[in-house]
């Protein structure tokens, strides 16, 4: 049975103890006071000031010290060379291309297996999604498996390496971790599992659209109209998945007929 949004014992917040709100704030305030000392009349929220002006600096001296991610490797193919040579020549910086075509691929592979995860969740938790729900969802999946193909073929076409990590691809890994980890999470409901891969899917909408423009800008109109085609894919991919979440929350909350006005993935 798909768990519900329950009321419980849940003593996470100040009300659960307000007596000892006060003493909590001022100490607060002490701790930041060590931290920049003197800056107490900075703001109402002093604590919060101070403590976040000490993280920005150490931040910014971190910022200015560290090496970049990494780098895009050189062609390691005559045909490679000779691409980027002549968009070079035009006065392109084809490395950029090659460094988000790394993003892509990355992501569509972390994709395949958020919607693989997703699809354990359907099958011990989905008794709320219909069957034609539960086979688009699965249609998703294979989708995003062919994005990951589609990509590696434009690399290749452009003499690039797909198994070299670029510093996009690198980002993106690790900016991926929270969702795999929420996506893996046998506490984590069907519904959580679909608002999960919903912000995967914003992502992954709003990067097809500027990989397109980057393809296209940079002469590769083939390969731009093949990608348009993966576009309109995660399109549908999104406007699913914003309803189902949509009609799923509205079931929890005990709205059916409501929900049930939702316009149908």
């Amino acid at each position: 049975m798909e768990a519900r949004t329950e009321l419980g014992l849940n003593r996470t917040g100040i009300q659960m103890s307000p007596m000892d709100t006060a003493d909590m704030i001022a100490g607060a305030d002490d701790i930041a006071d060590e931290i920049a000392p003197g800056s107490a009349d900075v703001d109402p929220l002093s604590a919060s000031s101070r403590s976040s002006l000490a993280d920005a600096q150490l931040r910014g001296s971190y910022a200015l010290q560290a090496d970049s991610l990494g780098s895009v490797p050189v062609p390691g193919t005559l045909k490679g060379v000779a691409k980027s040579g002549m968009d070079m020549l035009a006065g392109r910086r084809p490395q950029v291309l090659i460094d988000k075509l790394g993003e892509r691929l990355a992501f569509e592979r972390g994709g395949v297996r958020l919607y693989d995860g997703l699809l354990v969740k359907c099958e011990a938790l989905g008794g709320d999604l219909t069957m034609g729900e539960s086979a688009a969802l699965q249609r998703f999946r294979d989708e995003e498996a062919a994005h990951f193909a589609l990509v590696v073929q434009a690399i290749e076409e452009l003499g690039g390496d797909p198994t070299a990590q670029t510093p996009c691809a690198d980002l993106v890994g690790v900016e991926s971790m929270g969702l795999v980890q929420a996506m893996s999470d046998p506490r984590t409901s069907l519904l959580q599992g679909l608002h999960v891969m919903l912000d995967a899917e914003l992502i992954d909408n709003a990067s097809w659209e500027l990989l397109v423009e980057l393809a296209r800008s940079a002469g590769h109109d083939g390969i731009a109209d093949r990608f348009g085609i993966a576009v309109q894919q995660e399109a549908v991919h999104l406007h699913t998945l914003k309803g189902l979440v949509g009609r799923l929350t509205l079931v929890d909350a005990g709205m059916p007929a409501a929900a049930a006005g939702q316009a149908s993935p």
